[in-house]
Order: C-alpha cells, then sequence, then structure tokens
C-alpha cells in the first residue's frame, strides 16, 4: 500500500499571508495585502521618476549647450572726419656767418620781424614761443675734411601754438611778406614740421561707438538670415582702440577718426 507524501503547510506560509502585512485591529489580527502592494511599488515609483525626470533635465541641457555653442562673431566700423582744432606751426629761420655776435643780432632782428607779422595778423602773445638759437660749428663738425664757407650756421625757431587753425593756414600762404623783406624761411624740415591735432575725441566718442555697434549687427543680422538663424543677445563685445589720421597727405589739417567694434553674438533656432 502506497504511502502518500504529504506535507504540511503553515498557514502562515500561504501565498496569502506571504503578500500580506498583518494589521492588529481591535485585537485581532488581520491580512492587509494592499499596504503590503504599495511598499513594494512606492520605491520603484519614485526610482521611474527619477530617471525620467533626469533624462528631461539632461536633453534641456544638451539642447542649451548646443544653443549657446552656436555663435557668430562680427565687426562693426565707424568713421569721420573732423577738422583739426589745434595746430603747431613752427617758423624756421636760418643765419650763417664767420661772426657770433653779429649772427646774433640778426637772429633777433629775424625774430622781432616775424613777431610783428604774427601779431599783426591777429596771433596772440600766448600763442607765441620763442626757442633759443641752434648753434652749430661747421669747423668742428667738419667730417668729410672740406672747408666750410662760413664757421657758424644757427638756427632759430619761433612756434605758434594755436587752435585758430584756419587763421594759422592763411599766415602760412602769406609768408611772401617775410620773404619780401630779406627774412628766408627754411621749409620742408623734417625737424620742425607743421602738427595739427583733433583734442575733442571724448565728445564724439559715445555717438561713434554706437555707430559701430549697430553696423555690427546689421552684419550679425545678415548673417543669421542667410543661415537661416535668429539672432540673440550678445555673448561678449570689445572695443578697439580709436585711431586719428591725416585724411590724406594734402590735407593733414583733415583728419579720419576711426574705431572697430568686435561683437559675439548667439545664433538661436
Amino acid at each position: 500500500m502506497e504511502k502518500k507524501n504529504t506535507m504540511n503547510v503553515n498557514a502562515a506560509d500561504s501565498p496569502e499571508n506571504v503578500c500580506c502585512h498583518n494589521v492588529e485591529e481591535n485585537g485581532r489580527k488581520r491580512c492587509d495585502c494592499k499596504s503590503t502592494v504599495m511598499r513594494r511599488w512606492i520605491p520603484a515609483f519614485l526610482i521611474a521618476l527619477g530617471i525620467t525626470l533626469l533624462g528631461i533635465f539632461i536633453n534641456n541641457g544638451l539642447g542649451k549647450f548646443s544653443s549657446n555653442s552656436r555663435v557668430v562673431t562680427v565687426r562693426g566700423l565707424s568713421e569721420r572726419e573732423v577738422n583739426a582744432n589745434k595746430v603747431t606751426w613752427p617758423i624756421v629761420s636760418k643765419q650763417v656767418g664767420n661772426d657770433l655776435t653779429s649772427i646774433y643780432k640778426e637772429v633777433e632782428a629775424t625774430n622781432n620781424a616775424i613777431l610783428q607779422f604774427l601779431k599783426s595778423n591777429g596771433i596772440s602773445d600766448k600763442e607765441i614761443s620763442v626757442n633759443a638759437p641752434k648753434v652749430q660749428d661747421m669747423q668742428a663738425d667738419n667730417y668729410g675734411g672740406s672747408q666750410a664757407p662760413y664757421r657758424y650756421n644757427v638756427t632759430s625757431v619761433v612756434v605758434v601754438t594755436s587752435d585758430q587753425v584756419q587763421k594759422v593756414n592763411e599766415l602760412m600762404s602769406k609768408q611772401s611778406e617775410l620773404i619780401a623783406k630779406g627774412i628766408a624761411i627754411v621749409a620742408g624740415d623734417y625737424n620742425y614740421q607743421t602738427l595739427y591735432e583733433f583734442t575733442e575725441l571724448n565728445n564724439i566718442k559715445p555717438d561713434m561707438v554706437a555707430d559701430a555697434t549697430k553696423n555690427a549687427r546689421k552684419a550679425a543680422q545678415k548673417f543669421s538670415e542667410d543661415s537661416q538663424s535668429k539672432l540673440g543677445k550678445i555673448k561678449t563685445a570689445s572695443q578697439g582702440q580709436f585711431s586719428i589720421e591725416d585724411r590724406d597727405q594734402y590735407t593733414p589739417y583733415i583728419k579720419k577718426v576711426r574705431v572697430v567694434s568686435t561683437i559675439q553674438y548667439y545664433l538661436e533656432d
């Protein structure tokens, strides 16, 4: 007679009780399967939610990084022509001879004639300065070996520094009046060139910077349109140095002021 295998099953180990959580209520224990299931699914749900949010944040971050990496760098130029408002005019004369005493008398007479010419044409004393004469001993500085006809060569300089640029230009064209009086004016000496300056740069700086920025934005806007993008905000901006130069070699009293601004813009889809 075959023996049947029997297994004692503890009621506490039944599938119903395995998934259950015993809850004591009114002195009696009961099985709360709903509570057990919730305790198991809540951590899994939170992990899944965290992974989902992390993916969203990473995607947004990559999109933002990609957008920020798209930039365009452009330059904006602003130029203006202005008149010089200050002039320094050196009037150079030379006397030669063998007697320094006689030469100095000639230098004094020449300087007086130049001063009279300037003052009679509206140049004030405060705009005029007379430099000390520069004496060159031709015999002492004779390195070529040939005998110089005169021993001394004396250079005298009367300097006009004025904001009356137009008036000084007119006087330059009247130097023939001095020549008519026997006063030889030296022209074209590299060491004594007439200097024109523009000293009111700060008055035009703001407008020129704004103009350069405007021109830079126009260039960036054209680029964004050609690339089918949208022009974003400024990422970086740098202002170049202002330069002031003669417009040309024939009109040094007309200056060209120039500045270049470099600006980097974001490009957006």
